[in-house]
């Protein structure tokens, strides 16, 4: 017995000492970086904590975002009027999503009208360390969407979403 407990002493100890070099080697070996300056213009990066993820306005007042659907990156534009995520037949097709002509059979209101959309239902949709699943959409033709809308569906299914001094608090 108090061999095992010497022999555990020593790996827990070597292991430490291993973790440290690992830690030293890798941070030793990268490239310094140089120091990067933000125009006051260009909106700052989200930032993310766990299932947090905190997005700030463009100069425009729009919450921009990468996502990913399925596991394939796409650009969302979050919004909180939009009833599901709608998204662009180029984008949809990227992540694996190819509607018929004859998918498309609904009918939204856009700001330019009218427009024919393909109902969709998108196995993972992430964005920050936030994921939801079986999330309803809809694919419109690229010329009736200029980006990926990331709506309700999504944003109902959080426990929060908050807007507040031009941040978006998504929270899961």
């Amino acid at each position: 017995m108090r061999q095992i407990l010497i022999v555990a002493a020593a790996l827990l100890v070597g292991g430490g000492y291993a973790a440290r070099y690992a830690d030293h080697a890798i941070s030793g070996n990268q490239p310094a970086q140089a120091a990067s300056v933000q125009r006051v213009d260009e909106p700052r990066p989200p930032v993310h904590s766990g299932r947090t993820l905190t997005l700030n306005a463009d100069r425009l007042g729009h919450f921009r975002t990468e996502g990913r659907i399925d596991g394939r990156f796409v650009e969302f534009v979050v919004d909180t009027g939009a009833s599901l995520i709608a998204l662009r037949a180029s984008d949809a097709a990227r992540a694996g999503i190819w509607p018929r002509p004859d998918d498309y059979t609904a009918v939204v209101s856009t700001a330019n009208g009218k427009i024919k959309a393909a109902p969709a239902k998108l196995g993972r949709v992430e964005v920050g360390g936030i994921t939801v699943y079986d999330v309803p959409a809809l694919v419109l033709p690229d010329d009736a969407l200029e980006v990926n809308l990331l709506g309700d569906a999504f944003l109902s299914r959080l426990r929060r979403y908050e807007y507040a001094g031009g941040r978006l608090v998504l929270e899961q």
